[in-house]
């Protein structure tokens, strides 16, 4: 029996070294190849430039319309599961065990599948009564004012608060007035959970990296001992890994709760909400609001295809399974997606994330003045990229783990590799690239009847492309909360004319942060885990 693959990019043979320095040039040097080469045919091929302009142009477009419309089905979903009352339907469940008749007629629909193959299960589900929830706030510079709107959420839900254990994993390295924050929040709410405990983790463990991660896994562990020390079965807890500024919705973990009960095999399962960024959307500089608001987007956008779905950010699984896999990374920045390929390894694919449609709101990065602001949120979404770090991991454990199909691993590391790459080519593609040809055209191809028809061409896929933003404004209408401004409309009206800016915007604070983050991956520049700064009125 072999043994089982390490999670980590630290490798001990040197062929593993060299496989590993290999995927990880491989990123980065195929985004810089795709815009020096695109650049080079402007400068010296520009009718080959002009053509290619045209393919991608005609490519993009049907990527952005297929994405429109899967973006407004999901949103339908979304506002069809928003008025389920999940804890009535928690209690038909467990009281007779026939399809729960609450929720709208669309949302009865969705579940009658899962609950067809809940009952084809060999074994039945525990009673509601019996799941217990673990949630952890990982802490570092997050005092009291960002913290407790988050555990007065986990009070306010219609899910008892008596069976969620809360730990705030603090950094031992914290400013004291962190820990003494802390250590207030505990002594304000302990006695409303079924427990709240403070996790100091100490700083400088062997094998550990200065991640969230690190963090979040020492706090599991002593989550686990209590467990075991309170007989709670560890397959009957759901554990939630939130950033600190994390507020659930009011039905999130009854939501939750009949996710984890009527999904097959649970404990190979993790489910992922959709993140919203409303807690300070309105305090927010208009490019981070239309930023942030992009990133719900895309999350909808995912949850519409459950196969390659991947956990991002704030999300849940089985803490059986979390136990089983060795709990988060610690030497990783992007713990929320290595957590995802950690199992779907450690199992051999039998692993999968379940999509929620249902919301948990963080905060937009929000620093003192405008270029504060803007060199925050140029970090964090730098942060964000460097999950291509897995990359590298991912294809390694696919050539060295048995039993998974050929065909699964070829159509991850494909996504993985194209998605990437997307990222931090087409922003410059769409906003300087596509120019390039006409703008240094010489006589030859001046004449020609390509550099007449490309930018008719390249006019008309824009000019459709208009109607999907035009879509995803009405969206933002529908999507973000009322404003608290004495002038709402107008708010919503001079929101809407920020979405034009968009080329410019995702090319600096998505395009550039992506390319930013492959190129020192490709040059073997390791990041060290970033804190984003929150704030609110």
């Amino acid at each position: 029996m072999s043994a089982p693959f390490c999670y980590t990019r630290d490798t001990t043979t040197p062929g593993q070294r060299r496989l590993q320095r290999a995927l990880e040039i491989l990123p980065g040097l195929t985004s810089w190849t795709v815009l020096l080469g695109m650049l080079a045919l402007g400068l010296f091929k520009p009718l080959v430039a002009a053509a290619l302009v045209i393919a991608f142009n005609l490519y993009w477009f049907v990527r952005l319309a297929h994405s429109t419309l899967f973006l407004v089905l999901s949103y339908l979903l979304l506002r069809a599961e928003s008025q389920t009352d999940w804890a009535a339907r928690l209690r038909q469940l467990g009281s007779s065990g026939t399809e729960p008749t609450a929720g709208t007629a669309l949302s009865r629909w969705m579940n009658r599948s899962r609950l067809a193959a809940l009952r084809a299960q060999p074994s039945p589900a525990p009673a509601p009564e019996a799941i217990h929830h673990l949630v952890i706030f990982p802490m570092i510079r997050e005092t009291p004012d960002i913290v407790e709107p988050g555990i007065r959420s986990l009070l306010e839900q219609d899910f008892p608060a008596r069976r969620i254990l809360l730990v705030l994993a603090v950094e031992d390295r914290a400013a004291p007035v962190i820990k003494a924050g802390a250590e207030q929040l505990r002594a304000r709410y302990r006695d409303q959970f079924l427990d709240l405990h403070i996790a100091y983790h100490p700083d400088g463990l062997p094998g550990e990296a200065r991640v969230k991660g690190a963090n979040a896994s020492f706090a599991a562990r002593a989550a686990a001992a209590w467990f075991a020390e309170h007989d709670i079965p560890l397959e009957n807890v759901v554990a939630s890994c939130f950033d600190a500024d994390t507020v659930v919705s009011p039905r999130y973990f009854s939501c939750l709760t009949y996710h984890f009960l009527t999904t097959p095999d649970r404990l190979r399962a993790s489910f992922q909400p959709i993140p919203v960024y409303h807690n300070n959307i309105w305090e927010a500089p208009g490019f981070a609001r239309v930023l942030d608001l992009g990133s719900s987007y895309f999350q909808l956008i995912e949850a519409t295809n459950p196969d390659t779905l991947v956990t991002f950010s704030s999300h849940s699984m089985s803490f059986k399974a979390l136990v089983d896999v060795n709990y988060w990374p610690v030497d990783m920045i992007s713990d929320d997606s290595a957590i995802f390929w950690r199992a779907y390894l450690h199992y051999a694919s039998q692993y999968r994330v379940v999509p929620m449609y249902t919301t948990l709101s963080m905060d937009v990065v929000v620093a003192d003045g405008w270029w504060n602001t803007m060199r925050s949120l140029y970090k964090q979404k730098r942060r964000w990229a460097w999950g291509i770090e897995n990359f590298p991991i991912v294809v390694r454990g696919f050539l060295s783990v048995p039993g998974i199909p050929f065909r699964e691993k070829f159509f991850h590391a494909l996504k993985m590799y194209e998605s990437n790459v997307s990222w931090a080519t087409w922003g410059f593609m769409l906003t300087i690239l596509n120019w390039v040809p006409a703008l240094v055209a010489s006589r030859e191809f001046s004449s020609t009847v390509m550099y007449f028809s490309a930018p008719r061409i390249s006019g008309i896929i824009f000019n459709l492309a208009g109607l999907a933003l035009l879509t995803t404004i009405a969206l933002s209408w529908l999507f973000l909360p009322r404003p608290t401004s004495r002038r709402p409309l107008l708010r919503r009206i001079l929101h809407a004319l920020e979405w034009p800016l968009v080329p410019v915007i995702t090319l600096f604070f998505s395009a550039l942060p992506a390319l930013d983050a492959q190129t020192r991956l490709m040059l073997g520049k390791r990041m060290e885990f970033w804190v984003a700064g929150k704030g609110r009125k």
